[in-house]
């Protein structure tokens, strides 16, 4: 089923599910402020509930009530890359949001550029709702939704959408902490980490013992039914080459491969990106059983969302 703006926020009001677009990837929201209606995603998603969620807010003034403190790291990162497709994590107000930070002291927060998404937070903020919890629209590990079609295909038609048409990133948020004093990347994106660390002046840490949980950073996600082998190029065509090729073999390269299904990747990683998961979706409805993917450069932190994303889902069923 699908809802218009006001069909939408009402629903939300009411604390029930709705799917949503976001520039990224679409999402299952709920009103954040409600730990009742935000179990309802973990239920729907057979998500773990201490696996957070981040919260969707119209602006950084609208992110204060679910931040107990608001560091200059964040006010930094929010001023420069929102909206858009940025998640920092901060310290959570105290009885506030505890359901969709997982249990944990801190919280991500973002503002989406996608113009229907704004429209729907000011519908419902109207209705008493101050920001949304909303993880991608797919049950838990699996292949993140770009398109309306892609949610009711996900959950049979049995989670209502807004349709937004289809995402124009295509892959989830980059995540930074900021609740320490050194910023630390806790998930890649498609704001990479240079546009980051030029901001800010210094280097972006890798995550440690102490970092908080964050959405998307299982180290098997994203997956497809099908498996997912990763090869540098020059592996990817001598195992091609070899012949005793897996039955349902599919190949999502750069290179033309004739010998079955085939689908290519973009030598640009906005375009990769954008197409990612909408390419593993589609291979998995044409009968795939095992796709072989070219790995994108590993140097370059342009790619480093696209990688990230195909590694976890290689791991899925490694």
């Amino acid at each position: 089923m699908k809802l218009d703006i006001q069909q939408a926020a009402q629903r939300l009001a009411d604390g029930e599910l709705v799917a949503l677009p976001t520039e990224t990837v679409y999402g299952l929201a709920a009103r954040a402020d409600d730990d009742v209606a935000v179990a309802k995603i973990f239920a729907a998603k057979g998500r773990p509930a201490d696996h957070p969620l981040i919260v969707h807010v119209a602006d950084a003034a609208a992110a204060q009530p679910f931040a107990g403190q608001w560091p200059l790291l964040a006010e930094r990162l929010t001023t420069a890359f929102w909206p858009g497709p940025l998640t920092v994590i901060v310290p959570r107000r105290a009885g506030v949001a505890a359901g969709a930070a997982g249990g944990q002291d801190s919280i991500g927060l973002r503002c989406p550029a996608h113009p229907l998404f704004h429209e729907l937070l000011e519908a419902a903020a109207r209705l008493g709702v101050p920001g949304l919890a909303a993880p991608s629209a797919n049950r838990f590990g699996r292949v993140s939704p770009t398109t309306a079609a892609h949610v009711l295909q996900e959950f049979e038609g049995r989670i209502p959408v807004l349709d937004g048409g289809a995402c124009s990133v295509g892959i989830e948020s980059t995540i930074v902490d900021c609740t320490r004093a050194r910023p630390v990347l806790l998930r890649p994106g498609m704001l990479d980490a240079t546009q980051i660390e030029a901001l800010l002046g210094e280097p972006l840490l890798a995550p440690d013992a102490q970092a908080p949980r964050a959405s998307g950073t299982l180290e098997a996600h994203y997956a497809p039914r099908a498996r997912v082998r990763l090869f540098a190029a020059e592996q990817l065509a001598q195992a091609l080459a070899q012949g005793g090729l897996p039955q349902g073999l599919a190949v999502y390269s750069r290179t033309l491969w004739t010998g079955g299904p085939w689908a290519a990747l973009s030598a640009q990683p906005e375009a990769a990106a954008q197409s990612l998961f909408a390419t593993l979706r589609a291979l998995d409805d044409a009968g795939a059983a095992e796709i072989w993917v070219e790995a994108p450069p590993a140097d370059d932190p342009r790619w480093a969302g696209v990688l990230d994303r195909l590694r976890r889902a290689a791991a899925a069923q490694a």
